[in-house]
């Protein structure tokens, strides 16, 4: 008789886990926390919620992440599947209405058979075969009772960041147009030009502005990928103009030039009645937030529906920890999936979740663990969070840099990445996915 897998954690990794165990015949308990407590991060009952309508990022595959995207795809995703079935219009990014992603996934867990949901915080580790799929947010019960099963020497964290959102009708589209960077695909976001005059006055009250107290915050930890924007406005007068509000590939139509910046919104659900603001992750004080924001000329009289917030992301030194499959080297029996390993991202959390419950079932079926190679981003991503040789372990997102080299020559970057790619699918493609 096969055992039954606890899985802890209805997020993108624990659902993806839970949905590659049971179409295989895997009975499985998921548990989650979410109704009865949430995290600060946490909005509503379902599984599987974003921050952001770009948070799964490019849909390129000649791009890490876009290939990261079609081989999960290959490998039937139940992330990608209601990410497809939920896309809105974001030039070449894979952008979804979040509401309709979060209600799409967790009908779909649910209605999975022998799949046992239970509701309410895990604060003991669970007997039998789990996978820790908690994120960023694990509780502080949770991570105590981890923290002595991993030695008591990884309690690590750093601050992820949710960007404020708008309504569209409020934006001021006399002082702002649609377009995209240097023209390419459809003009799906709006663009809000800044001269110099206007740009210095937003830099210096930015610089300046009131943060909410976030404990442990200093720059020197901020993960680079998540920074505020407040925080790279103190680093240079011109770092956010080579950074969220680069005016590079953009043509102002009023002008016929290039803007001096410009800050750029992209829509957030399906009906674009709502747009974030891109790159402005922040932990700004509402008010400074309301403040500061609305010195945008295009912004000076925009709704906000959501001000942007930092919250706490923990992860493991997953080098010293885990091995190729996210399993915990010192009792096997223990998989960890998600943002809680160190990678880094939600479409990277929910490969690492497609791994953690593809391997789990072949091996309660017997079956030999397929070979996720360094060429696959799903096998680099791995490969990486367990490599012991990693000196100063952070969060990692996707990247080709991680992927093993072509070992041949192939002139132009684009072209290296579309053969690196390329070999990518074809191994995906040949594995046994039963």
């Amino acid at each position: 008789m096969i055992p039954r897998v606890t899985v802890v954690g209805a997020g993108l990794a624990g659902c993806e886990a839970v949905w590659q165990l049971s179409r295989r015949g895997i009975p499985v308990r998921l548990c989650e926390m979410k109704p009865r407590k949430k995290t600060p991060a946490h909005v509503s009952a379902d599984f599987a919620e974003l921050v952001c309508s770009n948070s799964l990022r490019s849909a390129d595959p000649v791009n890490a992440v876009g290939l990261l995207k079609e081989e999960m795809r290959l490998l039937d995703s139940l992330i990608i599947r209601s990410a497809d079935r939920n896309r809105v219009e974001a030039g070449s990014a894979l952008a979804v209405d979040r509401e309709g992603f979060a209600r799409t996934v967790t009908e779909a867990v649910r209605s999975l058979p022998d799949v046992e949901i239970v509701e309410g915080e895990v604060t003991e580790i669970p007997e039998g075969i789990v996978i820790f799929a908690t994120g960023p947010l694990t509780s502080d019960a949770l991570t105590e009772k981890l923290m002595a099963l991993l030695g008591g020497s990884t309690d690590l964290h750093f601050y992820d960041a949710a960007a404020p959102i708008v309504t569209a009708g409020s934006v001021d589209m006399d002082r702002a147009f649609f377009a995209s960077r240097y023209g390419k695909g459809s003009a799906d976001y709006i663009n809000c030009p800044m001269d110099r005059e206007e740009y210095l006055a937003f830099h210096r009250e930015l610089a300046a502005a009131r943060e909410a107290p976030v404990h442990g915050f200093e720059d020197s930890g901020v993960f680079e990928g998540c920074m505020p924007v407040e925080v790279m406005a103190r680093r240079g007068m011109d770092t956010l103009r080579y950074g969220p509000l680069k005016p590079r590939g953009i043509t102002d139509p009023a002008t016929g030039k290039e803007p001096y910046a410009v800050v750029q919104l992209r829509r957030d659900n399906f009906e674009g009645s709502l747009y974030n603001i891109v790159g402005f992750q922040t932990h700004l004080t509402f008010g400074e937030q309301k403040r500061v924001f609305s010195m945008i000329p295009a912004l000076h009289d925009a709704e906000f529906v959501r001000y942007g917030v930092m919250h706490r992301n923990t992860y493991i030194d997953s080098p010293r920890h885990l091995d190729g499959q996210y399993r915990l080297r010192a009792l096997p029996r223990i998989r960890f999936a998600g943002q809680v390993t160190g990678v880094e991202g939600y479409v990277e959390s929910a490969a690492s979740g497609l791994l953690c419950g593809l391997q789990t079932a072949r091996e309660l079926m017997g079956k030999e663990p397929l070979d996720f190679t360094r060429k696959t981003a799903i096998g680099a991503l791995a490969a990486y969070v367990s490599d012991g040789s990693v000196a100063d372990f952070q969060p990692m997102n996707v990247n080709y840099g991680i992927i093993e080299p072509l070992g041949y020559r192939v002139r132009g970057k684009r072209n290296k990445n579309a053969e690196l790619s390329r070999r990518a699918l074809e191994i995906i493609a040949g594995l046994d996915r039963a």
